[in-house]
């Protein structure tokens, strides 16, 4: 015979870091913090709509919503533009008569919204904690012991540094200091071009994988011309020769989202759906991205699958958010869209901004009280704009 009980309440205390996961307390020792007055709304709240919309529209003129292509579809709903990081850092300097930029994303991206917008706007992230994986790989110390290292080698003054959108502000104010370039997963083939105009060896920072496939795939380099520099192994785990033999010195950087992806991944979905077209990312490993049919950015997998023939069919390999919602898009259309792998693969920070935390922020702004401002300090800035600038000049 079946005992049935009933389930008492456990007197347990959620620690610190389960009320950090949580986005409702702050930890004074990480990087990455967030501190909430107040209480946030409760996610089953079933007025969070009414609310946000009520706050968006209190504020009027004041705000201008970013959300990038990660969010989730209760925060995209509230957004003015949608786009990657670069283009919704873009729109922010494009948008002067805002106060308020709200931006639907991660740190990095904030501050490169605070970068390029004036100092009378205010750049707000709705959870401090929302951070990248990626961007975080590389801290300021860890780049500038690895110049050091170059410098010892004797190849600093031939090497120029690029780094990808997806740095932190201190990264690309390194970047700028030493006389290279940002870049985008849409224009790194100039970037690097352009680079090796300027010198002999390029330091890409922070992702391997967009370096090596741009490098390798598109700029027609070997493997061998490519070294990866681990910042927690003396020298990088490289020797003096490595480095010098080396035409690109990548940095051992990667997102966490993308590295999921692997040939298995292809060849399963090859099998499961016949005539499919595999579409990925170049943040994706060097060997996915060559078993797959198509690659490019966030903005190129949307426009690629506009412009695909009606019965088409596509897996498509990056972030599950976009996925699922280009495929409620284009199924209308008759296009099969698809992810790519069988595991859920969202983006765990971008997923932090949710609707309460978005209402939070509006209701908090609209209430006169500024919250979670990302602030660059104007040396970083200084030098992290030369930077974007010299990405914009590039033809």
């Amino acid at each position: 015979m079946r005992v049935v009980t009933t389930a008492q309440p456990l007197d347990v205390q959620p620690t610190p870091l389960a009320l950090l996961l949580l986005g409702r307390e702050a930890d004074p020792k990480s990087e990455r913090g967030v501190e909430c007055p107040g209480d946030l709304p409760s996610p089953s709240d079933p007025d969070l709509v009414a609310r946000a919309r009520a706050a968006k529209e209190k504020l009027g003129d004041k705000v201008f919503i970013l959300g990038h292509h990660y969010q989730r579809d209760e925060v995209i709903e509230f957004a003015d533009v949608t786009g990657d990081s670069f283009k919704l850092a873009k729109d922010a300097a494009a948008k002067p008569e805002a106060e308020y930029i709200v931006f639907c994303g991660v740190h990095f991206m904030a501050e490169s919204a605070d970068i390029l917008t004036s100092d009378d706007q205010k750049v707000v992230l709705p959870d401090l904690a929302a951070g990248c994986s990626m961007a975080d790989m590389a801290t300021a110390e860890q780049v500038a012991e690895c110049w050091d290292v170059l410098t010892e080698a004797g190849i600093a003054g031939a090497t120029v540094p690029v780094s990808y959108m997806n740095s932190s502000a201190d990264i690309k104010a390194f970047t700028g200091k030493h006389g290279g370039t940002i870049c985008t997963s849409s224009n790194a083939k100039k970037a690097l071009e352009w680079a090796f105009e300027q010198g002999e060896k390029v330091l890409f920072l922070p992702d391997q994988h967009l370096g090596r496939n741009t490098a390798v795939r598109d700029m027609g380099m070997s493997l061998d011309d490519c070294v990866l520099y681990n910042p927690h192994k003396p020298n990088g785990g490289l020797t003096v020769q490595q480095l010098r033999d080396a035409k690109m010195i990548l940095w051992r950087g990667h997102c966490s989202v993308h590295g999921r992806f692997s040939v298995d991944s292809v060849n399963d979905v090859r099998a499961r759906i016949p005539g499919v077209n595999v579409l990925v990312h170049p943040e994706c490993k060097h060997e996915v991205v060559a078993a797959a049919d198509y690659v490019g950015s966030t903005e190129y997998i949307i426009k690629a699958l506009e412009a695909a023939p009606a019965g088409s069919k596509w897996a498509i390999g990056t972030e599950l958010n976009l996925v699922r919602r280009l495929a409620n898009r284009f199924a209308a259309q008759d296009k099969e869209v698809v992810f790519l792998d069988k595991t859920v693969c969202f983006c765990s920070t971008m997923n932090r901004i949710d609707l309460p935390h978005l209402v939070w922020t509006l209701e908090s702004l609209a209430e006169g009280t500024l919250v979670n401002q990302i602030q660059v300090d104007k040396e970083t800035e200084s030098f992290a704009k030369l930077a974007l600038e010299r990405m914009l000049a590039l033809p």
